[in-house]
């Protein structure tokens, strides 16, 4: 039986993609999650695994590109397609850039998001034909950001997370359930895998994959990319 995990905190829109995965495969069995904890909490106890992951960037738990980044490393050969409102062709690029399966517009019709979720099934990158020409992300902070994020271990991202969001060492302790020796352990590596010296600059770094930034270092860099 075919296996979805819906990453999506909005009931309307869960329902219709729910609609669209009954159109791709009628007989699915289909998981659901409103944060990217609960994602991975439901990556970690299926025991019979999970066909596609289908995730709104802007689910709570993220930060720009971050839930994509967090859920590949947990679980790095489970597929993930992107639904996103968020369709700007530098957000699309850099998103690609992570190994997705796929980005989908959440303007799509039922029957479209059918259709592209039944190409990424069969292997294939589903992509609107708009976005068909966005498939490098121009070279840039978030870019390099990007990389470095890679070299963090699920739990440090997760810890990078609460960092943002302003969390201190023992709310990080409490929450994730360890010693605060051992998230000053976490953050010490954090600041060295991102070649920063504070706190504060890892949250700065942080800021550069924000989806207004992303957008912003488009315009920077230059021509927008065709999007024919």
């Amino acid at each position: 039986m075919t296996r979805f995990l819906i990453v999506e905190d909005h009931p309307l829109f869960c329902e219709a993609l729910e609609l669209a995965l009954r159109m791709a495969a009628p007989d699915a069995d289909i998981l659901q999650a409103t944060s990217i904890d609960e994602a991975i909490d439901v990556l970690s106890s299926s025991v019979d695994g999970i066909d596609l992951v289908l995730l709104d960037l802007s689910t709570p738990g993220t930060t720009g590109l971050s839930g994509i980044i967090r859920i590949r490393k947990a679980f790095p050969r489970n597929p993930i397609v992107v639904v996103s409102a968020h369709q700007d062709p530098q957000i699309v690029a850099s998103a690609l850039s992570l190994g997705i399966s796929g980005y989908i517009p959440k303007s799509s019709s039922k029957q479209e998001l059918a259709h592209s979720i039944a190409e990424a099934l069969r292997g294939s990158i589903c992509l609107p034909k708009s976005y068909r020409a966005v498939t490098h992300p121009r070279r840039g902070p978030a870019q390099e950001l990007l990389k470095r994020l890679h070299d963090l271990t699920p739990q440090q991202l997760r810890v990078l997370e609460m960092l943002r969001r302003g969390l201190q060492n023992k709310q990080i302790a409490y929450e994730l359930k360890i010693s605060e020796t051992t998230v000053k352990v976490h953050v010490s590596e954090i600041l060295r895998k991102l070649n920063v010296l504070s706190r504060t600059r890892a949250i700065v770094e942080m800021s550069k994959i924000d989806f207004a930034n992303l957008t912003a270092n488009k315009t920077v860099a230059g021509r927008v990319p065709d999007r024919r």
